[in-house]
């Protein structure tokens, strides 16, 4: 008999811990797709704002040494755009959904927050913390007062499962995963990408249209164990690790490290096929290990423990 792979992730119930980072996954219900969504824990959708946005100038994307950098900017439809598309299309799902917000002050996540957490398709909302405050000109994943505050407006504005989203462009993360878990966030998820840049020698000007951008990819897998492993020591909140996950053996460190679910980014664009395959692959593992279950390994490489 295999392995069972359910798991809980704060009050959600998962089939097994493997997610899509948020924009790196779509679904189109008309036709055939490599795999039904339906196979995953859970469906992350891409990170929606108050208003529409078209997102940032060309180039948005560039391949680097075993990783990728983006600087898509947030392109959304917006508040209303999102809510007929999640009516539309993701209502149809048996899995959960997360819904992904972002924004530029506390009260725009407040109101995203109130708006999407009554939406019956969404199970939980994942703060986006990484856009620019337009009122302090600096990002709530860095800033320990704002990103209290934002956090504070997302929990007072909705019963729903919240999890922030914590950029690893800090000098220390526990604090700031400690700072979300006090001001209500039901879970945490991390990293976010990596700020970085890549230099066209030839035209001599960066790659990407805004110079700078997120490095994403196995490049980053170790900078995300270390801190998923840090955070899960210092917060009683589940933890979803991201960052450089190509393939089971990866996700399955991860679980070690502490996680309770794990999200899959990058890799699906090279490989549409990655998660049913992570998922198959650590059902594999766990066989080969005698375990019944995946929430049997989870934490296991903890000397803290």
């Amino acid at each position: 008999m295999s392995a069972d792979l359910r798991c809980q992730l704060g009050r959600l119930s998962l089939k097994n811990p493997v997610m899509p980072a948020s924009g790196c996954f779509d679904w189109y219900p008309e036709h055939d797709g490599p795999f039904h969504p339906d196979e995953l824990g859970a469906v992350v959708l891409k990170s929606t704002t108050l208003q529409p946005r078209d997102g940032n100038i060309p180039i948005r994307l560039a391949e680097t040494p075993s990783g990728m950098l983006n600087a898509i900017g947030i392109p959304s439809y917006g508040l209303e755009g999102f809510r007929t598309i999640l009516r539309e299309k993701w209502s149809r799902l048996k899995t959960p959904v997360i819904a992904s917000i972002s924004a530029f002050t506390p009260e725009e996540y407040a109101i995203l927050a109130r708006e999407l957490g009554k939406e019956p398709t969404v199970a939980a909302l994942e703060i986006n913390l990484s856009c620019p405050n337009l009122e302090h000109g600096v990002i709530p994943a860095q800033d320990p007062v704002l990103l209290r505050e934002c956090v504070e407006a997302v929990r007072e504005a909705t019963e729903a499962m919240i999890i922030a989203k914590l950029s690893p462009n800090v000098t220390d993360i526990v604090e700031m995963a400690s700072i979300s878990e006090s001001a209500g966030a039901d879970a945490i998820c991390l990293i976010n990408s990596i700020r970085g840049m890549e230099i066209d020698i030839w035209k001599k000007k960066p790659i990407l249209g805004r110079g700078t951008g997120g490095l994403s990819g196995p490049a980053i897998k170790p900078i995300a164990l270390a801190m998923v492993y840090e955070v899960c020591g210092a917060v009683k909140v589940p933890v979803i690790g991201v960052g450089g996950i190509s393939r089971a053996e990866d996700a399955i460190a991860f679980l070690l490290a502490g996680a309770s679910a794990v999200q899959v980014g990058t890799i699906s664009f090279r490989d549409p096929l990655a998660m049913r395959k992570i998922i198959t692959g650590i059902r594999e593992y766990l066989d080969s290990e005698g375990y019944t279950s995946v929430t049997d390994i989870i934490g296991l490489a903890r000397t803290d423990t």
